[in-house]
């Protein structure tokens, strides 16, 4: 499965909560999603649940306390809005991962799309909006950077203007998505600071950056005035969070916490058991600090 090809049966939310034992393996249970102690702002990428309708999974994550869904389009903010969820994080102006603001010959497409989109996400109540870098190709990553500066700077203006936050994410090119540009802290960083505005932030994927470069938790306490959002997995493999993989998410969601973040914290796993919402329950369980 792969979350950019995205465009069935759900469980009563009792049976997620009882697949959920807390913090790898405790004997302790919560008494109920409900009671989420509400320190994170939990949200969830629904193409990770494809096989589950959309208005079925927005019930799931009203049962799990989950007010929130990541990488949705103009599509489905009226079923969202049904539901009460809120859209954390928005798509649809991006062209590809692979063809991104590093490529001028991209600027004249993207800069018309975003710039159609960005009042679409503002007239709907919402904030983020996702953008790529795109592939190398051969590109130095300087000239890349350079490019992105030039293109975004051309539509952050409209983001400033409706309260817009683009968000570029940083993704594995060693794994997953050979040849991306935006794959280390360090050149995200390096362009948010070339643009300066607080409407372009880093969409940090804790499973992406720990194949890159690892030390998320210092990365994340010394970037964390450039990140706007953050999406999780388990590593390797991209699958449920919790002992089956090398991340502690229970300390990452301390130090993320640590650093003032108010903004949402995404679930990006792919369910390797056949009960994906009994998966999704532990995976917030265990991020729930």
């Amino acid at each position: 499965m792969k979350r950019r090809h995205f465009l069935g049966t759900s469980i009563a939310a009792s049976a997620g909560i009882m697949a959920y034992q807390n913090v790898y393996g405790a004997a302790e249970k919560p008494s109920g999603f409900q009671k989420l102690k509400g320190n994170i702002n939990h949200s969830a990428c629904y193409w990770c649940y494809e096989t589950i309708p959309l208005d079925t999974f927005l019930g799931e994550l009203v049962k799990l306390g989950v007010k929130a869904i990541d990488l949705v389009g103009p599509e489905d903010w009226p079923l969202l809005k049904k539901h009460g969820i809120h859209a954390s994080m928005c798509w649809g102006a991006e062209i590809s991962l692979t063809e991104g603001f590093n490529d001028p010959a991209y600027h004249p497409e993207l800069v018309k799309r975003y710039s159609e989109i960005i009042p679409k996400v503002a007239a709907a109540g919402y904030t983020n909006l996702i953008c790529f870098s795109g592939n190398r190709r051969g590109m130095p990553d300087e000239l890349g950077l350079a490019h992105c500066v030039e293109g975004l700077s051309r539509v952050l203006p409209i983001a400033e203007e409706h309260g817009v936050v683009l968000q570029m994410e940083l993704l594995n090119s060693k794994v997953d998505h050979k040849d991306y540009m935006c794959d280390h802290t360090a050149w995200g960083v390096a362009l948010c600071k070339a643009l300066g505005s607080d409407n372009f932030k880093l969409l940090y994927d804790i499973y992406h950056m720990q194949i890159m470069e690892g030390d998320v938790i210092r990365n994340i306490r010394e970037n964390q005035d450039y990140i706007g959002h953050y999406h999780t997995g388990g590593n390797p493999g991209r699958h449920e969070i919790d002992e089956t993989q090398e991340l502690y998410y229970p300390a990452i969601m301390r130090a993320i916490l640590e650093t003032g973040f108010k903004g949402h914290v995404a679930q990006e796993f792919i369910p390797s058991r056949e009960d994906k919402i009994a998966s999704l329950a532990q995976g917030i369980g265990i991020c729930d600090v």
